[in-house]
């Protein structure tokens, strides 16, 4: 008899604010959402360290990072792994964005943003765009077996680039 398969997180819409984080990145540093005021901030949720398609995942947006730096953006992977579980992912795979640990509470963070899955302890795999100001500018949610790529947040970026040059052309 199949089991059915858990139906995913509506994620956060686009215009609502972002939930407020404080999240451990190492055992001594922490980062905030307010640490990062004045930039996009892209928050890669996904279910486990050193899983095959997280590791895809995470090492894709390696290779992107300079062209979303180059937006001025902010990356930081989210899941409910210890900080040194990330660590050890972080090193082995050579990453060169922070991980954050949503580990205690167990999950608040990704509760918060509509990125849980209940019935396994983890983290959905989503992603989210958030303006400088703190606000949702894209979100997705995808099933833990697929890798969503880049595609949605390099676009959702643009938007913001071009927005934001628009603005300073009419002052």
């Amino acid at each position: 008899m199949a089991t059915a398969t858990p139906s995913l997180s509506l994620p956060l819409p686009s215009g609502t604010r972002a939930p407020s984080f404080q999240l451990a990145a190492t055992p001594e540093q922490s980062v905030s959402l307010a640490s990062c005021a004045g930039s996009p901030v892209v928050l890669v949720f996904y279910p486990a360290d050193f899983s095959p398609v997280c590791s895809d995942e995470l090492a894709l947006f390696n290779e992107v990072l300079p062209e979303l730096q180059r937006h001025g953006a902010r990356v930081f992977g989210v899941s409910v792994d210890s900080v040194w579980c990330h660590l050890a992912f972080a090193r082995e795979r050579k990453l060169r964005f922070p991980l954050l640990a949503d580990f205690h509470p167990k999950g608040e963070m990704s509760q918060r943003y509509h990125a849980w899955r209940e019935g396994e302890g983890v983290s959905e795999r989503a992603l989210y765009v958030l303006d400088g100001g703190g606000v949702i500018a894209w979100s997705d949610v995808s099933r833990p077996e697929v890798n969503p790529g880049v595609d949605g947040v390099l676009e959702a970026l643009e938007k913001l680039s071009a927005g934001a040059s628009s603005r300073e052309a009419r002052s």
